[in-house]
């Protein structure tokens, strides 16, 4: 019998990642999922792709994972899609004309992909964007989401330069404080193997995302600095930037998209610790940094 040729959208799977993920309902995000999660279980069974494709295709099928857990798909849906996804391409012939014209599709999707000089990773309520330049020596923002908190001016995520960037947290505060400590803190997955999410209708705020303290993780800065000029939050003269441990990378993208983490940056007081809490949303963090990968091989 001949093995069922994959899916016709599944062909296009990498060239639909290079524009942000558009807002969906939950059927039509969990059936792009599929495909996608099709096209690079087939990838990777079938040996069709390098190291750099390999890791975008992944991406996309991360991002579409994503926008289907935002649109209300619940993650035992999705699970299933990606069993059936991995059924689908174990059924497929590796040397048929089929898999070879979806492999030939993404390469020549993945050379706009590779080419982009900036994607924008839309979420509820907080953006990430993704800037990757080889060019650019000086240190700089390579994935960054601003903060929306009055008064105060943070941004948070991957600072560096030319590739050797860290997971960083930046703030300049109104009154001119001066945080002698930063800290991360996340859901543990340990102490709460799900996000706090279940009952969030519409755009709740992201101090709602975020798990009770005893569910919690703490993920202290290692270092503190002036920032630099080019990682100053928009309208700031000056700020303090906060570098985080590299672990902490891995750690924030393995949270749920929907959820959202803190960076408390503590504060000297004669009357004792005092902390200022800047809220960011997980969104497709993930994706990226996969995104800048791509561009760092």
């Amino acid at each position: 019998m001949r093995a069922r040729p994959l899916l016709p959208a599944a062909l296009i799977a990498l060239a639909a990642m290079v524009a942000s993920a558009p807002a969906a309902r939950a059927d039509s995000a969990s059936q792009l999922y599929y495909e996608r999660a099709v096209m690079s279980a087939a990838g990777a069974r079938c040996g069709l792709f390098n190291a750099d494709i390999a890791s975008a295709l992944a991406a996309s099928e991360v991002q579409a994972r994503n926008t289907a857990l935002r649109a209300g798909a619940p993650p035992s849906e999705l699970n299933a899609a990606l069993d059936r996804a991995n059924a689908r391409a174990s059924a497929a012939a590796c040397a048929g004309p089929d898999v070879k014209l979806a492999a030939d599709r993404v390469r020549e999707a993945f050379k706009a992909y590779a080419g982009l000089h900036a994607m924008t990773y839309p979420g509820d309520l907080g953006d990430w964007r993704a800037v990757r330049d080889q060019t650019v020596i000086n240190t700089a923002w390579r994935l960054s989401q601003t903060a929306r908190s009055s008064g105060d001016r943070v941004m948070f995520g991957l600072a560096g330069r030319q590739g050797q960037d860290a997971l960083t947290a930046v703030a300049a505060f109104p009154d001119g404080a001066t945080p002698y400590a930063a800290r991360l803190v996340l859901r543990d997955p340990a102490r709460a193997p799900s996000p706090y999410i279940a009952n969030l209708l519409g755009k709740a705020p992201l101090s709602e995302r975020l798990p009770p303290a005893g569910a919690t993780r703490v993920i202290l800065a290692e270092t503190r600095t002036a920032a630099e000029l080019t990682l100053l939050p928009p309208g700031s003269r000056a700020a303090t930037a906060f570098r985080f441990p590299a672990y902490a990378v891995a750690a924030l993208a393995s949270l749920d998209p929907r959820e959202s983490v803190s960076v408390d940056f503590v504060f000297a007081d004669p009357s004792g610790e005092q902390v200022r809490r800047a809220y960011f949303e997980v969104g497709d963090f993930s994706a990226g940094v996969a995104f800048l990968r791509v561009a760092q091989r």
